[in-house]
């Protein structure tokens, strides 16, 4: 088994605690809400939101998978730092024992945000990640996270 750690870093004019709140503590109603043809529905099957909760994602007819389930592994809402893990599902590709994606929101100069995100792909056997496909979830992350930014600038009231 090896590990393949990918940093990136995304920044938004919407402040950490905003960004925080719509991403990650009301992301499970909101997300499918602005981006209904990729995800159909996001729900707990155990716990409810804190560390050790287990939620599934069902992707809709825009993706390339069917679903998934992740595990909450760490929130702190005072630093703005979210850790989960996707443990089951199609994008695993049964290559990858897991990923796990650590999220932290920090203030930026201009009163946004500096989204940062270490992600590590745990796989299976001498798998080898390639850089495509990691670059397919490092769009789609974007995709999810410019969705959110683009609907909290037309919608500033909204959280």
């Amino acid at each position: 088994m090896g590990v393949f750690t990918y940093e990136s870093e995304v920044i938004t004019a919407i402040p950490p605690a905003k960004m925080f709140k719509a991403c990650i503590l009301d992301g499970d109603n909101l997300i499918p809400k602005i981006l209904p043809q990729a995800f159909k529905s996001i729900e707990y099957i155990e716990g409810n939101s804190e560390p050790g909760s287990i939620k599934k994602v069902t992707f809709g007819e825009g993706s390339q998978f069917k679903y998934m389930k992740q595990k909450v592994e760490a929130v702190d809402k005072e630093n703005f730092v979210y850790i989960y893990s996707v443990i089951e599902g199609d994008a695993l590709m049964n290559k990858l024992e897991k990923i796990t994606y650590e999220t932290k929101l920090e203030a930026s100069p201009d009163g946004g945000s500096v989204c940062k995100t270490t992600s590590k792909y745990h796989t299976i056997g001498d798998f080898e990640l390639k850089e495509e496909g990691i670059k397919v979830g490092k769009e789609m992350a974007l995709g999810i996270f410019k969705a959110i930014e683009a609907y909290l600038l037309a919608n500033p009231d909204a959280h």
